[in-house]
């Protein structure tokens, strides 16, 4: 049994305003076996194109190796567009060595609430995938029942978007609503190429590609990303 534990703390500072939430990177990044071409960072993967769509969406030139320019170039636009990354997944066990969310087992999930409480500003949860089993929104739904919150949906379309209310009981003085914050939630498609049967299948991915036999996937994802990123 291998435990996968997750490389990278939270990337959070006091201004973030949106928060990316994933899973945890595939066990090479744990273990320290990294490719030629991964960054050693979240969403380092060369096999996930986060960094490649935002790349494209705000015309940068990003550096894809072990170098610590690399790491310095993400750190660097994330800070500067008030962004943070805080996956879910603390901790899982996996029987096959693979980066698949159904192969976690006892998954330990981090207090993303908390982080949430802690940090004022942020706005925002950008999930990288959907409500399928152990996923990013399929663990915060099980998280927030920890906090006896739920989701509630505002729109049904892909990119699917929710919101949950937190409270700050420890400032009730006064009206209550005075200490609700109101959090949006947005599923994204899933920046892995694992992705992409599904938004072939997509009304919307159909239609644009038949007036474009050009268009593809990753044209896709760049224009739903660039909403929010």
């Amino acid at each position: 049994m291998f435990l996968h534990k997750h490389p990278y703390s939270p990337f959070i500072n006091h201004d973030t305003e949106k928060l990316i939430v994933g899973t945890l990177p595939p066990p090479r990044f744990s273990t320290g076996d990294l490719l030629e071409q991964d960054v050693d960072f979240c969403y380092g993967s060369y096999y996930n194109s986060l960094w490649l769509f935002i790349e494209k969406i705000h015309n940068l030139n990003f550096r894809y190796d072990n170098s610590e320019e690399a790491i310095t170039q993400r750190k660097q636009f994330l800070i500067k567009n008030k962004i943070g990354v805080c996956d879910i997944v603390a901790s899982c066990e996996r029987e096959k060595i693979d980066a698949s969310d159904l192969g976690m087992n006892n998954v330990k999930l981090r207090d993303l609430v908390g982080y949430i409480k802690h940090y004022p500003n942020i706005k925002t949860i950008l999930f990288t995938g959907g409500n399928s089993k152990n996923g990013p929104e399929y663990f915060f739904r099980k998280h927030l029942r920890d906090y006896k919150l739920k989701l509630e949906l505002v729109t049904n379309e892909v990119p699917r978007i929710h919101k949950f209310t937190l409270c700050h009981p420890e400032l009730a003085s006064g009206s209550p609503k005075e200490h609700e914050r109101t959090i949006k939630t947005v599923s994204l498609t899933s920046a892995s190429g694992a992705a992409n049967i599904s938004i072939s299948r997509l009304p919307l991915y159909r239609q644009l590609k038949a007036s474009n036999p050009e268009f593809n996937t990753f044209d896709f994802r760049v224009m739903q990303y660039s909403e929010y990123l």
